[in-house]
């Protein structure tokens, strides 16, 4: 059954210049039980404090951000994603972000295709054993060494990993990639990568003309997808000097988009 309205979460870039409990508080009173999360956001602050403040204001920590380089397997990336992983579970997150390499140095030699199930095939144990789930996050950008979420999507498949891995769709490098590849089953997080408004949170390198979000919600909806729509904000949201008013007219919109176009 098509999910009436997006789940939307709340990615801590929106609050940036807040502390914790002020971005657990902002993603509350508006109505938002879920939020993803920086380990990086709240140094100093241990794991297991992060989880109670989570708990306190009633929210759900979805995702840390992130394995940065994932694809680039190498004993350093093994140690790295058992710390984050360890520091996943402890905060009461229910998944770890896993960005792929993004520098162009993947086009150096042959070996890209098979870089890909090497790192899953090694991360699928450390995110079980902790109970975590894998976001596989392809970027649409020519220098991205995983650009399509049709790639991601074999490689999870051919490692048998649909248990441990989903994917990340993003409004942003879906358009930038020209894909029009969607996999409602497997996709866990949904980024939509500003809206096509200009008075709200838009970067203009990121529009194209319109990202499309609203034809993406809509396709991910009636394809059954009922996981979070996280806002994937840009630098420009932290100059507002009404963060919160600007995210409940985002969401408004969105939903208004939602309602004019789609039949009920």
């Amino acid at each position: 059954m098509r999910q009436a309205s997006p789940r939307f979460a709340l990615d801590h870039l929106a609050g940036s210049r807040l502390d914790v409990r002020a971005f657990f508080a902002l993603a509350r009173d508006q109505g938002l039980t879920d939020v993803l999360f920086s380990n990086s956001f709240a140094t100093g602050m241990p794991a297991a404090d992060v989880r109670s403040a989570a708990a306190e204001a009633g929210v759900t920590i979805i995702s840390v951000n992130a394995l940065q380089r994932f694809n680039e397997w190498t004993a350093a990336r093994q140690a790295e994603a058992s710390n984050l992983a360890d520091y996943a579970a402890d905060c009461g997150a229910k998944a770890l972000v896993l960005v792929p390499v993004n520098d162009g140095s993947c086009f150096a030699n042959g070996e890209r295709p098979g870089n890909l199930p090497v790192a899953l095939s090694a991360l699928k144990p450390i995110l079980q054993s902790r109970g975590l789930i894998g976001l596989v996050e392809p970027l649409g950008f020519r220098t991205c060494s995983l650009r399509s979420k049709e790639e991601a999507a074999k490689a999870i498949t051919a490692v048998d990993g649909k248990s441990a891995f989903r994917l990340v769709h993003d409004t942003f490098h879906h358009t930038l990639a020209g894909e029009t590849f969607f996999s409602c089953e497997l996709t866990g997080l949904v980024h939509i990568s500003g809206v096509n408004d200009p008075t709200f949170w838009v970067y203009p390198d990121r529009v194209l003309g319109g990202s499309d979000n609203g034809s993406q919600i809509r396709a991910l909806l009636d394809g059954g997808y009922a996981g979070p729509f996280s806002f994937e904000l840009v630098e420009e949201v932290h100059a507002l000097d009404d963060l919160a008013g600007t995210l409940a007219a985002s969401i408004d919109l969105i939903r208004h988009e939602l309602l004019t176009r789609v039949p009920v």
